[in-house]
Parts: structure tokens; sequence; C-alpha cells
């Protein structure tokens, strides 16, 4: 079996499981693995930028925290809970901010890109904690999570624990062949070309920068989605969402999955969800459990996990 096809297995059977946990799973399941899979699409909108245009971005939360503070706005101020509104919407406002942040943020390399980016997801994370109309450092609730109807029958509520984990399945599911698709395109080839040398591909008459805010836009929108659908799941948003903790988090999942993957990061996600929890019930300084696991498979997977599958489809 090659590589390739132990990595379909893999995913197939992830996604066979992830099923079986909507048919018998309880509350506590629902809701674990629900967020596994919302930060499994927020961490391969990441990889879009680590792994495939070599852009270490750390104001990815920016765009995660934006989205829900937008949902919330939509439902508390407007009323607006049809997610075919509310939804789009909310993608919208992460796309503007990425095109936003992106262009400015993408004037700069290196590490000086990172410093930038640091600096938005900060200033983004004060202005949301210190404004009242934000609901300050507590955040919001949501006064109704998003409902679609037809002649007063529900079609889609997302206050229904197995419609919000199908609904977030469905999401996952699309979010992986949108980017995987996207990624075997040309425009994917050109962000390899960029990551591996920029030069010599802006010499080949591609404009390097135009691709790279369009990937920083298309990362932000896949992170927005992300951020709408925690805010969906949980009925709450909080700034802490958009703080660079959440991105550093982040960027560890990408690094611990295996950066340029798309499977890895996912990987990686639901790794680091089964570690904070269970390592919270072994002990009180899980913190420094996960952080061990993850300087483990630096010195020894530097590929991260997904470097296991694709030693085992080797052999």
């Amino acid at each position: 079996m090659t590589a390739r096809q132990r990595v379909q297995a893999l995913l197939c059977a992830g996604a066979l499981a992830l099923l079986a946990v909507a048919a018998v799973g309880d509350r506590f399941w629902l809701q674990l693995f629900g967020k596994a899979m919302i930060t499994c699409i927020f961490a391969i909108s990441l990889d879009l930028l680590v792994g495939y245009a070599g852009l270490v971005s750390l104001a990815h939360a920016a765009f995660f925290g934006l989205s829900a503070y937008a949902l919330a706005g939509l439902t508390n101020r407007l009323q607006l809970v049809n997610p075919l509104l509310t939804l789009p919407l909310a993608l919208a406002a992460a796309a503007l901010a990425a095109l936003c942040i992106g262009w400015l943020s993408l004037r700069a390399a290196g590490v000086y890109f990172i410093m930038v980016t640091l600096a938005f997801t900060q200033m983004l994370f004060y202005l949301f904690s210190e404004a009242p109309w934000f609901g300050g450092s507590d955040g919001l609730y949501l006064s109704q999570k998003p409902l679609l109807s037809i002649l007063g029958r529900p079609l889609l509520d997302l206050g229904n624990r197995t419609a919000a984990y199908l609904f977030i399945f469905a999401a996952l599911v699309l979010s992986y062949f949108f980017l995987s698709r996207l990624l075997r395109a040309p425009f994917g080839r050109v962000l390899a070309g960029i990551r591996g040398n920029e030069q010599r591909t802006r010499a080949l008459g591609f404009s390097t920068a135009r691709y790279k805010l369009t990937a920083f836009v298309i990362a932000g929108a896949v992170a927005g989605l992300a951020g709408y659908l925690d805010a969906a799941l949980y009925g709450f948003v909080n700034p802490a969402e958009l703080g660079w903790r959440q991105s550093g988090l982040l960027l560890m999942t990408v690094l611990l999955g295996g950066r340029g993957t798309l499977y890895g990061p996912i990987l990686g996600a639901f790794l680091l969800t089964f570690l904070e929890h269970y390592g919270a019930r072994l002990t009180d300084h899980s913190s420094a459990l996960i952080g061990a696991v993850v300087i483990l498979v630096v010195l020894f997977l530097p590929r991260g996990v997904a470097g296991l599958v694709e030693r085992g489809g080797r052999g």
C-alpha cells in the first residue's frame, strides 16, 4: 500500500468513526469531537499559509474571532438567525479582515511579517476586550443559535446537538476537499514555487504578491468558517479567541501534525484535543505534558505525526 492509499484509508476510516459518534455519542462526545473538527478546519486553513505558501502568520486567530463576533452581532443586534445569511456575512467579514491585514503585512517578510501579524491580532484582542459594546472581557452570548426553517418547519437547527455536529462534519469534509483541489490546481503549484524560491517564481512571470495575498484571504475565510461554527456550537464568543495564544496554539497544532500535508494538521488537532482532555485528568500540569509531547515530536518526527503515515506507506 502506497503512502497516498494509506492516507486515503485513514481519512475514510476517520470519517466513518466521526459519523458513528453522531449515531451513538452522548452530549459530551458530540461536543468534544465537534470542537476537535472545528480545530481541524482552523488548522488546515493555517496550513495553507505555513505549509504551502511558506507564510508563518500569527494573525490567524483574528479571522476566527472576527467571524464569531460577526455571528453574535448579526444574531443579537439584527435578529438574523438564518445560516444562509449569517454564514456568508461572517465569512465575508473574515475575508475582508484578511484582505486588509494581508495587504499590509505582506509588505514585510520573514520575522518582520510574523511580528506585524502578531501586532494586528493583539490590537484586535485589546479592542474587543475593552469595548463594552462587544461585551468587554466577558464576551457575548448568542441570543439564538443559527436556525433555517421554511414555513415554520426547521430544516437546520444548530441548537440541536446532533444537527450541529453533522453540520460541522460536513463543513470539515467540504473544507478539506476544497483546499486539496485548490492545492492540486495551478494556483497551488505556484504557491509551492513561492515557498521554494520566490525570486525564481517571480522571474517566471508570476505576481507572487498577488498569489500570497489571495492565499491569505482564502485561509482567513476558512478560519472564519471555523470561528462561525465555534460560536454556533457553544453559543458564546470571547476576546480570548482573537489573542496570540490562540494563534500560537494553532501553529503548534499544524507543526505537531505535519505541515504541508493538510491531513497532518487534522491528526494534530485530534491529538491535541485528546492530550488536553486526558492530560487534565492525569495531572494538574497538563500544559507541561503537551509541551513535552510537542518537543518529542519535533525531535523524533520532523514531519510531524503525518511522518508516521508516510513512513508506514513506504514500508
